[in-house]
């Protein structure tokens, strides 16, 4: 493939820009277009310290894979749970320990030896077939969405298109009723949620966040006490009645079986969501990309580099935490024991040194799936699989049936929700037409 035919796509450009350390991730113009940022981290101070959040910032492809794959002395467990909720977890305990059922720690952010059973356990409700036996059904809910669509011309990509897809994708998978939880339900959990790793909310905000998370698990508990009772073909099941043979604990407790649905819920719906937004953007930035795709929209092995240029161009997690549980140099920076990283997934996927051309959208790029998206190390995205067929199908069902996809506001206009973890785009109104 040469250069003519390459669709290189450049979606977000910037002005180099020169450090002084004062520089924060947590400022506005910065959030709403980092990668200038991250590249000028990456050239000048690839481990940052973000003085506004008191935290190392890793930058580059190889250290963020040196972190990722030390799970001793990058500690995930300390690094979720250090400073969970912005440091005000009592406030929160209290909240959802008298209104909310009780509260429960994340714990799929654990470290091994616990880290290794809780995988074991839910790779149940992840396996091969299972992926596979699921991509007719979320064909047809793509098709059932995109078709009145496709006829009124006009949507937001995110509130019409991306979350309502991903959250009724992810509510029949875990067995519960989408026309009972809906998209907007499942959006205020997922800002809640999000709100106590993004490490941005106020103490006003803690409250009304807390009241969200005691909504959704007062609706998932006794979700999970049906299935103890009444197992059904659904996520849920699986979970609530996994075993394993050769462990002293071989099930779910039923803390382990509400953080579970919960992080399944948020997760398999927020990220994906974000991508398949993500996705509609870069489409809807590159006409000649989308009419060269639609002409290949039948090529699996194309269609699928596309995809994961997407995800490594514009990941919908931008950071998650660690702590460094000794002192360490990482980077040619010295890390204090006990100091919070954040490694920077959208950074470390625009890595000259990895992938040349790092803003540019290459659709004969050889080492696309390698970008850091999903993670990688033992606690590598469990849904990786799900995700990546979901955007897929997404993608193939869009271009075949939306054309002259263009976004009805400018660009620099885009602005994205206030969390470090994460990069949700809040709103992306598009205009087109059917394809016929």
């Amino acid at each position: 493939m040469n250069d003519s035919n390459n669709n290189q796509q450049c979606p977000v450009r910037g002005e180099r820009m020169t450090l002084t350390g004062q520089e924060s991730r947590l400022d506005p113009l910065i959030r709403n277009n980092p990668f200038p940022f991250y590249q000028a981290l990456r050239e000048q101070s690839p481990v940052y310290y973000d003085p506004q959040l008191d935290l190392y910032l890793v930058t580059r492809y190889d250290d963020a894979v040196t972190v990722l794959r030390d799970p001793v002395t990058y500690s995930q467990e300390h690094g979720y749970q250090d400073r969970y909720a912005n440091g005000m977890v009592d406030e929160l305990a209290e909240i959802m320990n008298r209104d909310g059922g009780g509260f429960i720690r994340d714990i799929i952010a654990c470290d091994p030896p616990e880290h290794t059973r809780l995988r074991r356990l839910l790779e149940n409700a992840f396996t091969a077939h299972r992926v596979k036996s699921l991509e007719p059904r979320i064909r047809q809910i793509v098709v059932d969405l995109l078709e009145p669509l496709a006829q009124r011309g006009f949507a937001d990509g995110m509130k019409d298109i991306g979350a309502p897809l991903t959250a009724q994708i992810i509510c029949e998978q875990l067995g519960l009723d989408f026309a009972e939880v809906g998209t907007e339900k499942i959006a205020r959990w997922t800002t809640a949620l999000l709100a106590q790793i993004g490490r941005m909310q106020t103490r006003e905000e803690l409250e009304a966040n807390a009241r969200e998370m005691c909504d959704l698990q007062n609706y998932i508990i006794p979700r999970i006490r049906e299935r103890e009772e009444q197992p059904r073909e659904d996520m849920i099941s699986d979970l609530v009645h996994a075993r394993l043979d050769d462990d002293e604990r071989p099930r779910l407790s039923f803390q382990e079986q509400v953080s579970c649905v919960r992080a399944l819920l948020i997760a398999g719906n927020d990220t994906t969501a974000a991508a398949i937004t993500n996705l509609l953007l870069v489409l809807a930035s590159d006409p000649e990309l989308a009419d060269r795709l639609y002409r290949s929209v039948d090529d699996e092995r194309l269609m699928a580099r596309f995809v994961e240029e997407v995800l490594r161009l514009q990941p919908p997690v931008h950071g998650l935490f660690r702590t460094a549980m000794q002192d360490v140099e990482l980077g040619g920076t010295k890390i204090p024991a006990l100091s919070q990283i954040c490694i920077m997934f959208a950074s470390a996927n625009d890595d000259e040194a990895r992938f040349p051309e790092g803003r540019c959208l290459k659709l004969d790029r050889a080492n696309a799936g390698k970008h850091l998206t999903f993670g990688a190390g033992i606690h590598l995205c469990i849904g990786a699989a799900l995700a990546r067929m979901e955007i897929k199908v997404a993608a193939q069902e869009i271009i075949r049936r939306l054309d002259h996809i263009r976004l009805a506001m400018p660009p620099a206009d885009i602005s994205y929700l206030p969390t470090l973890a994460t990069q949700t785009i809040e709103k992306l109104p598009l205009t087109f037409i059917r394809r016929e």
